[in-house]
């Protein structure tokens, strides 16, 4: 292998080589197979005949220091200090003794640290940072994924599902997850403007830049009052006036609420499925949001019955066709699903054709 150049830095994390696994960089590109062993646990097979067993454990996002410890305790018992995150959030032991992976495993189930989230199962739901890191936040996304969780986790432990189920929150419509590719996934909405306090405004914040926070430029200076006013009617509520003046209130607990998307999948070697509405309004109801949760199981047990091995929630609503998919989920078609943005022509049925099976 050529020698890596040396990467001097004072910002950012040390090259990735400098913290790989020793049998992993020495087999790096030399995989000649791997096969899934269990639910969680993925045995790799190098050209010269090493094993190496990833096992899989579900971990919360936000953790304590002490979390990290008990983590880094097990990382050296078992898999010779070296542990490796998914892009999920999702801790990986890296095994290259046998005889411990039964050990780990003991261990890992009686400390309560599930494993699974391999092959056709539910992977880690990844959301946004909720009530205590984001002021934007309208529901609290990691409160919202415990509950899904206690709901789902039987998903997370076995692989028997028809496909892949990824599960994205969405605190916000700023949306920093992966909601848009997700197989279901909710995302907090605002359904008022923002009420503009002028005393914040004017001693606070920015105008110019606050005017040019609006996507929809619904926001005018007011210079008699050195503040601004919203046009109402222009006003998505997507909330980032308040990221840039705390001056717009937007947070308005009445009437805030989460809605649900479906159908979205990002995978290698062709376009992103982008999510579609499924449900427009559900209660922002914590802190077990129970109305949202019956609503992801709804579904998720709907397509259980009746998807085909290998579709995921996208696929299967593709092929039975999305009349098909409301009638089963015993979800209402209203006129939120009839998309009516000026850009939208190209989601638009342009036959008179509706595909009723």
């Amino acid at each position: 292998m050529a020698a890596e150049k040396k990467y001097i830095t004072d910002i950012g994390p040390p090259h990735y080589r400098e913290m790989v696994h020793p049998v992993l960089l020495k087999n790096y590109g030399k995989w000649r197979y791997h096969e899934y062993v269990a639910p969680g646990v993925i045995k790799h097979v190098s050209m010269n005949g090493e094993e190496v067993y990833m096992v899989r454990a579900a971990v919360p996002k936000i953790v304590s220091v002490y979390y990290v410890r008990e983590l880094c305790d097990i990382a050296d018992k078992y898999s010779d200090g070296y542990v490796k995150f998914t892009s999920r959030h999702n801790v990986e032991f890296i095994v290259t003794d046998k005889k411990k992976l039964d050990l780990l495993l003991k261990e890992l189930k009686e400390r309560g640290w599930p494993v699974g989230g391999t092959g056709r199962s539910l992977k880690a739901i990844i959301h946004t940072q909720g009530w205590v890191h984001c002021h934007t936040a309208i529901i609290d996304a990691p409160g919202l994924a415990k509950a899904l969780y206690d709901e789902l986790y039987e998903y997370f432990v076995r692989d028997d599902l028809p496909g892949k189920l990824k599960i994205a929150i969405a605190c916000c419509l700023n949306m920093c997850g992966a909601v848009h590719c997700s197989d279901l996934a909710f995302v907090g909405m605002h359904r008022k403007p923002p009420i503009v306090n002028d005393d914040i405004v004017s001693r606070l914040c920015e105008i110019p830049t606050l005017v040019a926070s609006c996507p929809t430029a619904a926001i005018r200076p007011a210079p008699e009052k050195k503040s601004v006013v919203v046009n109402e009617e222009r006003c998505m509520y997507c909330g980032n006036c308040y990221t840039v003046c705390p001056g717009m209130f937007i947070h308005n607990p009445k009437y805030d609420c989460l809605s649900m998307w479906v159908g979205g999948n990002a995978v290698a070697g062709g376009p992103p499925e982008f999510s579609r509405l499924a449900i427009p309004y559900l209660p922002n109801n914590p802190p077990r949001w129970p109305e949202a949760v019956q609503a992801a199981k709804n579904v998720i047990e709907t397509w259980i019955k009746h998807a085909k091995k290998g579709e995921r929630i996208g696929d299967w609503i593709k092929r039975v066709g999305w009349e098909r998919f409301f009638t089963l989920t015993g979800i209402p078609f209203t006129d939120k699903h009839i998309d009516d943005f000026i850009f939208s022509v190209p989601t638009f049925r342009t036959t008179t054709l509706f595909k009723w099976r």
